[in-house]
């Protein structure tokens, strides 16, 4: 009995040695998820989606931290236990929250109409990526193949042809003015915050180029605390299994350096980012080297509280080697016809690159809270090829984009704008040419209780050189009453049917323009040639999809969204290099089956041309395709006990089918039977599943973490790659039989741990392709075999 009473007489006072909170967001009041409590004995929480957290502090007073992604952060002190409640605040100056791409603003990524994925800067610092590519290579429902990125299927392989996916550094396009391709190694991931993919057609926001999805990379700004972070690594590569692969006497070994300082003072801060990466290759001859300088200026006048003005730079000179064609598949990692570029019959380029960037901005809150942005962008790429001088170019970029935002209090927000682009091209490879495409678009959102309208349209105006009519809209199909301005729609909802329980459906229109190199490259790479198509014309397309959002939660520091979509892309007009036979003065595509083509076919023959300077690529637009599929994903970040669980985890199921039956197209799929006139519909460089996921535990000081991805067998190439062209000509020799034994699709497997100490230091060991699998992601490029890095991370 005496026990029961002293209990009841001290349940009383271990109530109050507890905090009990509340977050919520001061302007709309909403409950704060996710955010971060730290308190100075030692106790810490994470909000639930209630914005409510829990610490068991016992000595008061007690200092509290608290941070989320999305907002300031905020310091309280707590004299005594008992029930807070924390309001935090958005920077006025900056809006930046959880996702801000996929309405040029910010919102949380459960209320996006559309799906996303996010890849946190933590993964690609401990799996000591090197580049953008291998990054994005890790998110569900994205495949990288040699420079190209593929969202759900939306892209498949076709060298030097521009991007689908639209390639964003703080929230302005950066693909190359020349092939209109994402130069990977050129983003400073050193200095970003964090990685947001959008699937999808998307560009009544952001314009051509996004027609397949959005990869979006914001800088980190700074703080009034200096934040310094270095790290350093070095690699080397392991013997492959097959021992014809291997071409070197001592393994290459691979070297980086990062680095980013951050500060933020009353009326000025800046950012500072730094990278050095050297690597000989496992590729015989693909070496690159790279040396980058980065950062931005902030200015925050005392008058004008409302304004935020600042410049961002990017400076990058790197010496790479493009291996383009395998000297046979035996004999996978030497070029074809060496690795002596003096020899003229080597496939292999050398080239020096100047990447430079800046990036003057401007944000303005007016007095009716009316946010006007005006975003620039000065972007040179210059290639100079050591190897062949004559096919140096040079491209620079001007781009500018104003746009105006407003919200009512009654959940109605408009945000509008205009963008100007001018693209300037110098080459003697395909010639010099220049283009402007100028855009007015609009967006209109309401938030009705639980559901989220949205609803867009743009206006695109492009030209080339004196070419028009890339942008004409015709009224009918049978019309000649055109604009010369094309449109394009969007319209997105979500509703949330319960806590952390979301569903939505989003349809969206995208086009994307021709490039220089797409249209005027004239070239050949051994036995390859390339031949120009001034008449090229826009790819356009549409996605819809319908998803549903669910949250879950083990205890009250571990959540995650499980995410569920289905989803439909239709591309009409898609570009690909078709092979064929071409008249090499005038790049006219010779039909042979007609009487003018074998006319001509002969007439240049006898005029001494021989055939295999006839024969090649040239883009054309020769598809019209259907891409649908589902696509399951799970995200999480928190603890569980004593151990900090994070993951990301994929599965997408695709069917990418052509729906062009035409015989003398079907004909170059390689599953394309002569005898029964029989193929495989499926896209070419494609496949129909791809499984990715990252795990990893963090316990005390220690991690461990695991990586894999898996796609099915890629159906159809082109079929020119797998037989010879006259008995006699291989472009990628010993391609048929590789596949044959090779393409049963690839699984690759990675792992890495870490220690954390001194408080500022982590080491890391990591191994990629662990089981040293061969594996390709096209025709020719086999991946790296095993590889080992030994990292140290230091953060001050």
């Amino acid at each position: 009995m005496k026990y029961q009473l002293l209990l009841f007489i001290l349940i009383p006072f271990w109530g109050v040695t507890q905090i009990s909170g509340t977050i919520i967001d001061e302007a709309s009041g909403a409950p704060v998820y996710g955010a971060k409590v730290v308190a100075s004995d030692g106790n810490k929480a994470l909000s639930d989606f209630d914005g409510k957290f829990n610490l068991n502090s016992q000595v008061f007073p007690v200092t509290l931290i608290i941070s989320a992604q999305s907002y300031l952060t905020d310091t309280i002190l707590c004299e005594k236990a008992g029930k807070i409640e924390i309001k935090l605040s958005q920077e006025v100056q900056d809006i930046k929250s959880v996702v801000v791409t996929a309405g040029r603003r910010s919102q949380d990524i459960e209320d996006v109409a559309i799906s996303m994925e996010i890849i946190r800067p933590e993964l690609v610092e401990n799996k000591g990526m090197a580049d953008l590519e291998q990054a994005v290579d890790q998110s569900p429902g994205v495949y990288t193949m040699d420079g190209q990125a593929s969202i759900r299927g939306g892209s498949g392989f076709a060298y030097g042809a521009g991007s689908r996916v639209l390639l964003l550094w703080n929230g302005v396009p950066m693909l190359a003015g020349d092939a209109g391709d994402a130069k990977w190694n050129t983003i400073p991931m050193e200095s970003m915050s964090q990685i947001e993919i959008l699937k999808g057609a998307s560009s009544v926001l952001y314009g051509s180029g996004a027609l397949n999805g959005i990869i979006s990379l914001t800088e980190k700004e700074p703080g009034l605390k200096p934040e310094t972070r270095i790290k350093i690594q070095s690699g080397i590569y392991d013997n492959p299994k097959r021992s014809t692969l291997k071409w070197w006497s001592k393994n290459p070994m691979f070297q980086q350096v990062d680095f980013y300082h951050g500060r933020m003072y009353k009326k000025i801060g800046f950012t500072v980012g730094a990278n050095g990466y050297v690597n000989p290759g496992y590729k015989q001859g693909e070496q690159e080297d790279r040396a980058r300088i980065n950062g931005s200026v902030y200015f925050r006048p005392d008058k004008m509280k409302n304004l935020k003005a600042g410049i961002g730079y990017n400076v990058q000179y790197a010496k790479t080697a493009n291996f383009i064609i395998w000297q046979s598949d035996t004999f996978a990692y030497t070029p074809s016809g060496g690795a002596d570029t003096s020899n003229s019959a080597s496939t292999l380029t050398y080239q020096r690159g100047l990447r430079l960037s800046i990036d003057p901005y401007l944000k303005l809150v007016d007095k009716h809270k009316n946010i006007h942005s005006l975003k620039t962008r000065y972007y040179l790429v210059g290639n100079d090829n050591i190897s062949n001088p004559s096919q140096s170019t040079t491209s620079d970029i001007i781009y500018s984009d104003y746009q105006f935002q407003h919200r009512w209090e009654n959940g109605i927000m408009i945000t509008s704008g205009a963008t100007y682009t001018r693209n300037n091209v110098r080459s003697n490879l395909f010639g010099d040419h220049h283009s402007n495409n100028l855009a007015l678009y609009s967006q209109y959102e309401q938030k009705i209780g639980k559901l989220d309208i949205t609803a867009g349209v743009r206006l695109e105006y492009y030209e080339q050189d004196t070419l028009r009519g890339d942008t004409d809209f015709y009224l009918k199909a049978d019309s000649t009453s055109k604009l010369p301005v094309y449109p394009i729609a969007r319209i997105g909802l979500h509703y949330e049917i319960a806590k952390a329980t979301h569903v939505r459906a989003s349809f969206g229109q995208g086009i994307r323009y021709p490039t220089v190199a797409e249209r005027f490259t004239s070239t050949s790479v051994g036995a390859l040639n390339i031949f120009k198509n001034p008449y090229l014309g826009p790819e356009t397309g549409w996605a819809a999809e319908i998803g549903f959002k669910q949250g879950v939660k083990i205890g009250d520091n571990w959540k995650g969204y499980l995410d569920v979509a289905g989803f439909v892309n239709q591309y009409n007009n898609m570009m690909e290099f078709q092979f064929g036979v071409f008249n090499p003065y005038t790049s006219k595509r010779l039909d042979l089956n007609s009487p003018s083509g074998l006319q001509e076919y002969l007439d240049l023959y006898f005029a001494g041309v021989t055939i295999d300077k006839m024969i090649g690529f040239a883009a054309i637009n020769a598809e019209k395709a259907r891409i649908s599929g589902l696509e399951f994903s799970f995200n999480s970040m928190g603890e569980i006990g004593d151990v900090k669980v994070t993951s990301l985890l994929g599965y997408t199921y695709m069917k990418p089918v052509s729906l062009n039956s035409d015989s003398a197209y079907v004909s170059t799929f390689s599953t394309y039977n002569d005898t029964t006139k029989t193929y495989n519909n499926m896209l070419k460089y494609r496949f129909n599943h791809l499984i990715k996921g990252d795990i990893e535990l963090e316990w005390k000081n220690f991690s461990l973490g695991f990586s894999s991805r898996y796609n099915s067998n890629m159906v159809n190439v082109d079929k020119v790659f797998e037989e010879p062209i006259f008995t006699s000509i291989y472009i990628l020799p010993g391609l048929k039989n590789y596949r044959k034994i090779h393409n049963k699709g690839n699984l690759v497997f990675d792992a890495r741990i870490g220690y954390r100490f001194a408080k500022h230091y982590r080491v890391g060991f990591i191994v990629n392709n662990l089981f040293n699998a061969e594996y390709s992601s096209r025709p020719g490029d086999v991946q790296p075999p095993r590889n080992f890095i030994l990292q140290l991370q230091m953060k001050f």
